[in-house]
């Protein structure tokens, strides 16, 4: 039988653990917000997000991404302060009940950034790549973290207006490539790569980007592929986000397949299962 394999790519350095992906890694998302799309409200208290984070710790997570934010269409603003008001205390719970966790923050505020890699995260998720604060790059320089870069157009209350492409593929790798220079220039040694399934993209654009993100391999970083429950899934069939685990699964299937080292996930004992089934 043939296995696939993860597409050869720089290691990055996390915490003093070196990544190197050889097989693909699970990152899983710990959501503690009121209105996230899928799983908002579910772990928004401590005890709900410790019991969640325990759970996926057992499942096999390899990352923990907590989000305090949501960045879905239409998400209500909050502060900073709030978003820091809803992070701090579970990262210091989680960094308590569990040191050796692996800890994202999944923020496009650098002083959300700043906070919460002092107070034990390990890894800045940035659904802007850069764009909606201009102090995150020199952050990140600041912080020496790795920082996973990610491709949006505008905000998150308005992406969606801003989906006009010459080829879809192309021009997020072009994004992408322009700031990584700039994160190399301020001397950011650990970068990861997201091509932001979801963000600024119609269905169609979505699903070319699915199919021929094995064409960002040449920028020599790791790939997250972030698809889990998106709207690219369950608009398309007709059903609800808690009815798309199956094909879900499915599109991660053809994200191994092409070689991404990293699957952002809700569930992540169905994907260590897929994982393991190829790996």
């Amino acid at each position: 039988m043939n296995k696939f394999q993860t597409h050869p790519t720089q290691s990055i350095n996390v915490n003093g653990k070196l990544l190197t992906f050889e097989k693909p890694i699970i990152m899983g998302i710990l959501n503690v917000t009121p209105d996230s799309f899928y799983d908002g409200g579910q772990h928004n208290n401590l005890e709900k997000a410790l019991k969640k984070a325990e759970q996926m710790i057992t499942e096999g997570v390899d990352i923990i991404d907590i989000g305090a934010y949501s960045s879905r269409p239409g998400a209500t603003l909050i502060s900073s302060q709030e978003e820091k008001d809803r992070a701090l205390p579970v990262i210091h719970a989680i960094r308590k009940e569990f040191p050796d966790a692996l800890l994202s923050i999944d923020t496009f505020r650098a002083d959300v950034a700043e906070e919460t890699v002092k107070s034990g995260v390990h890894i800045i998720n940035d659904v802007s790549g850069g764009t909606i604060d201009e102090r995150m790059f020199e952050t990140v320089s600041t912080l020496q973290v790795p920082y996973i870069l990610m491709h949006m157009r505008g905000l998150p209350e308005n992406m969606q207006q801003h989906t006009d492409y010459d080829d879809i593929v192309t021009d997020v790798a072009t994004f992408l490539g322009e700031r990584i220079a700039a994160l190399r220039a301020l001397g950011v040694k650990d970068i990861l790569l997201d091509p932001g399934f979801g963000f600024a993209k119609t269905m169609e654009q979505n699903y070319e980007l699915l199919y021929r993100v094995n064409e960002l391999h040449y920028l020599g970083l790791p790939i997250l592929g972030g698809i889990s429950r998106k709207s690219m899934i369950y608009k398309k069939l007709g059903i609800s986000a808690a009815e798309s685990l199956h094909a879900t699964m499915a599109l991660n299937t053809l994200l191994l397949e092409r070689g991404v080292q990293i699957l952002r996930v809700h569930d992540v004992k169905e994907a260590k299962q897929l994982i393991d089934l190829f790996y």
